[in-house]
C-alpha cells in the first residue's frame, strides 16, 4: 500500500508521518489495518458456518422454482446454489460482507487519495453491518489524519422496494431470505465502538438516499464506495454525490458484476456526463474509476 501524508500538521522530523523515519510505523500500520481488515470479516475466530441442511436445500429448490414461476424469462440466471449461499449467509456474524479484494481496494483508494493530498471526505452509501466505513475510519486513524470524514449512509431499514428496473424486482424478492441486509443505526454505532473508532470524525446519514444526500454537509469526497444494489439508489447517489468528486477521487461501484439494476444506473449516468475514466475490475462484482476532470 502507498505511505499517505495528509495531516492536519506539518510533519516533524520524528513524524510518524515523515517517510524518512517511518519503517517500523508503517510496519505498525500494516499490521494495525491487515487485523483490523481480518476482524471486519470475522475471520478471526469465526467457526466455518455450517452448510445447510438438507431442508434447506429443499427450501433453497423450491423458492428457485416460485422465483420462476413467478417471473419466467425475467428471472435473472440463479442457481440453487446460490440460494443456498444467501441461506448459509443469513447465519454469518461479520461486519461486513467485502471479500478481502474488495477490502483491499477501499484501502488503496484512501491511502491513495491521502498521499495525492486528494481533497474531501469519505463515505459509503448502504453500509449494512458497517465494515467498510469501520475500515475506512481505521486508515484515517491509523495516519493521523483528523481534518476529514466518514459518512455512513444507509436507511437503517434495509433495501428500498424497487420500481424501474424489473431485475431488481426479482433481486428484491430473493433479499428478502436474508431480509434486505437491515441492521440498525444503533447496531453499526456499536460496531464502531467496538473498535474504538466512533467520534465525531464519524457521521451517520439515517434515511433514504433520495432523502439524506441532497441536504448532506459534505462539501468535498475524496472517495465514495456506492453499494446501494438497485437502479434508483445508486443513481440517487451519483446524482448527489458525484459532482462532490474532487479530481484524482475515487468511485467504487460495489454491485456493478451483480443480477441487478446498478450497472445500468452506472452505465447511464457516465453516458450522460460524459464521464471516460476507465474503469477497472476488482474481483468481478466490484468496480472503481478514479476521477480525471
Amino acid at each position: 500500500m502507498v505511505n499517505p501524508a495528509n495531516t492536519q500538521h506539518s510533519p516533524q522530523a520524528d513524524s510518524p508521518m515523515n517517510p524518512s523515519s517511518d519503517t517500523e510505523l508503517s510496519k505498525l500500520r500494516t499490521a494495525y489495518l491487515d487485523l483490523l481488515k481480518v476482524s471486519l470479516r470475522n475471520g478471526l475466530y469465526e467457526k466455518p458456518v455450517a452448510d445447510p441442511t438438507f431442508a434447506d436445500w429443499l427450501r433453497a429448490g423450491a423458492l428457485l422454482v416460485k422465483f420462476k414461476i413467478k417471473y419466467g424469462s425475467k428471472l435473472p440466471k440463479v442457481s440453487v446454489a446460490e440460494v443456498k449461499d444467501h441461506l448459509k449467509f443469513n447465519r454469518r456474524e461479520a461486519h461486513t460482507l467485502s471479500n478481502p479484494q474488495q477490502m483491499d481496494n477501499v484501502q488503496y483508494c484512501v491511502e491513495t487519495a491521502l498521499q495525492d493530498q486528494v481533497e474531501g471526505d469519505l463515505i459509503e452509501t448502504g453500509v449494512f453491518r458497517g465494515g467498510q466505513t469501520i475500515l475506512m475510519r481505521g486508515i484515517l486513524k491509523a495516519y493521523g489524519v483528523t481534518n476529514r470524514r466518514v459518512f455512513v449512509a444507509d436507511s437503517f431499514e434495509g433495501l428500498p422496494v424497487p420500481t424501474t428496473v424489473v431485475s431488481d424486482v426479482v433481486a428484491h424478492d430473493f433479499l428478502s431470505l436474508v431480509h434486505h441486509f437491515k441492521v440498525t443505526s444503533d447496531e453499526v454505532q456499536t460496531n464502531f465502538a467496538n473498535y474504538g473508532l466512533l467520534d465525531d470524525q464519524v457521521c451517520f446519514l439515517k434515511g433514504w438516499f433520495a432523502d439524506t444526500l441532497p441536504s448532506a454537509p459534505i462539501e468535498k469526497l475524496a472517495v465514495m464506495r456506492l453499494d446501494g444494489d438497485y437502479y434508483e439508489s445508486t443513481m440517487d447517489a451519483l446524482n448527489h454525490l458525484y459532482p462532490k468528486l474532487s479530481r484524482g477521487g475515487f468511485v467504487i461501484i460495489d454491485d456493478y458484476g451483480q443480477p441487478v439494476g446498478c450497472r445500468q444506473a452506472v452505465t447511464e449516468y457516465r453516458e450522460r456526463h460524459s464521464i471516460s475514466d476507465p474503469i477497472q475490475d476488482v474481483e468481478g462484482r466490484t468496480v472503481f474509476w478514479r476521477r480525471a476532470v
